[in-house]
């Protein structure tokens, strides 16, 4: 059975937080959580808490065993456009300044399936 998580609206950006989901993509979910743990991109703290609603909904929700969960698939995908900022330069010039949001989406499955 496959249960998701989703968290939406975080700030930061969605090709960062890939390189993060791709690296926890086919592993245990015990794996994937001493993965994102020790990894330096704060990226990885957002898909760490993601990880655990996963899990948390897989076992409360579904009555599955953590022990037995797989991360199936694993997405950042980019938000709702960006929050343009504006910052003045020489001669009355102004340049943006980008700040995106990403959505992250984890989808876990007990090992069977």
């Amino acid at each position: 059975m496959r249960v998701s998580a989703t968290a939406k609206y975080l700030k930061g950006s969605s090709r960062k937080a890939r390189l993060v989901t791709e690296a926890i993509k086919g592993k245990r979910v015990e794996e994937a959580t001493a993965l994102l743990q020790f990894m330096p991109q704060a990226a990885a703290r957002d898909v760490a808490r993601v990880l655990k609603s996963a899990t948390a909904n897989a076992e409360n929700n579904h009555n599955l065993s953590a022990g037995d969960l797989v991360v199936a698939d694993a997405q950042a995908n980019m938000g709702p456009g960006l929050l343009k900022r504006w910052q003045p330069r020489a001669q009355g010039r102004a340049f943006p300044i980008h700040k995106p949001m990403t959505h992250i989406t984890i989808v876990v499955e007990d090992r069977e399936a």
